[in-house]
């Protein structure tokens, strides 16, 4: 069986126990920083599609660009010819990579984690998985998909659980630090929340490492006054940051609050715009506090690891319901179709 998958860096992870555990030769459609290096052992190619990108107001431009990226998944599908797209997330590479292979009549089978935010073309997805009975029952009611499944858990606490992380100690001694807090930021902060974090930061008197990710590094810098501020550089190795530090301050979604969990990292959730999201349910589920920015030094000092009980206990039989869905996989008509389109774009919405 050929299989194709579509992936940006946290999905990217989800995927790796199905492509460990199922027998196929699998290609992907790489979105974004570090994809290439974690899927290169387990894929025959890598065709790169998009960088991530934030809008920058020019809606011609970023309409061309999304035309060629569709173009460039449309050639890599076309001339491998897998059976079935795989897709996870809620990034351009899943509405780019769909977009193809519905042109080329591929089915697709998405991995849905985000549930209140999904990406509008999984209505045009063959089949659409749950990682719980009430997210199933919520993807169903609320967008009106068909076709969706529940495989009881999320696999990337699998990827997490087997991974070979680097010696907290040489963390450490890498950054000259004897010991540190790990902050994050993601896709749930917006660019005025720079300022009033960076200061917060500095309050704590403690030296931090920050990986700005989808943040320009120069904005960073220039709010930043304090010597104890380090900012990362690049794609790193996250997880092992956060198993070296001494708690974790982030604003990113699913991938980081399942990494967190799973490591049993002490952490804080910042708050961001996004007022419903599952990654919020799954920090309640496992004890991890959401916070304002304002609040986080009157929580930092005090917090506790996370119960990765769930997480584990779910993660191997939600890899075994993937495998069971794929070997039996039957390609219905799309999950929603254009009604279901229309109810996800309406309340993607309401998070911009």
């Amino acid at each position: 069986m050929k299989v194709a998958i579509a992936a940006e860096l946290a999905p990217a992870k989800t995927f790796i126990p199905l492509m460990e555990n199922f027998n196929a030769k699998f290609i992907a459609l790489s979105h974004g920083r570090g994809v290439k290096e974690l899927l290169e052992p387990y894929c025959q190619s890598i065709y790169p599609i998009g960088e991530s990108r934030r809008s920058n107001g020019n809606k011609i431009l970023i309409a061309v660009r999304i035309l060629s990226d569709i173009k460039k998944a449309f050639k890599a599908l076309k001339e491998n010819k897998p059976e079935i797209l795989l897709t996870c997330g809620n990034a351009g590479d899943v509405r780019k990579s769909i977009a193809a292979a519905k042109l080329l009549r591929i089915p697709v089978l998405h991995i849905e984690q985000d549930i209140y935010n999904p990406i509008e073309m999984i209505a045009f997805a063959n089949l659409v998985t749950a990682p719980s009975a009430e997210y199933k029952e919520y993807l169903e009611t609320n967008y009106h998909l068909k076709n969706v499944e529940n495989i009881g858990g999320y696999p990337h606490a699998l990827y997490v659980k087997n991974l070979k992380l680097e010696d907290p100690k040489a963390v450490k001694e890498k950054y000259n630090l004897h010991e540190f807090i790990l902050a994050v930021l993601g896709g749930d902060l917006k660019t005025h929340d720079i300022p009033p974090l960076i200061k917060t930061l500095e309050s704590l008197k403690e030296d931090v490492l920050l990986a700005p990710f989808r943040f320009d590094r120069k904005l960073i810098e220039k709010n930043i006054t304090s010597k104890k501020i380090h900012i990362l550089e690049g794609f790193v190795d996250l997880p092992s940051l956060m198993k070296a530090s001494k708690a974790m301050i982030y604003a990113a979604g699913m991938g980081v609050t399942i990494e967190a969990g799973v490591l049993r990292v002490p952490s804080i959730k910042i708050a961001g715009f996004h007022r419903q999201h599952a990654s919020i349910d799954l920090c309640e589920k496992i004890g991890i506090p959401i916070a304002k920015i304002e609040d986080i030094d009157h929580l930092i000092h005090d917090l506790k690891p996370p119960d990765s009980t769930y997480l584990l206990s779910t993660a191997k039989e939600s890899i075994e319901k993937l495998i069971n869905l794929l070997e039996s996989f039957q390609p219905k008509g799309p999950c929603g179709g254009f009604k279901s389109f229309k109810k996800i774009w309406e309340a993607r919405s309401k998070f911009k």
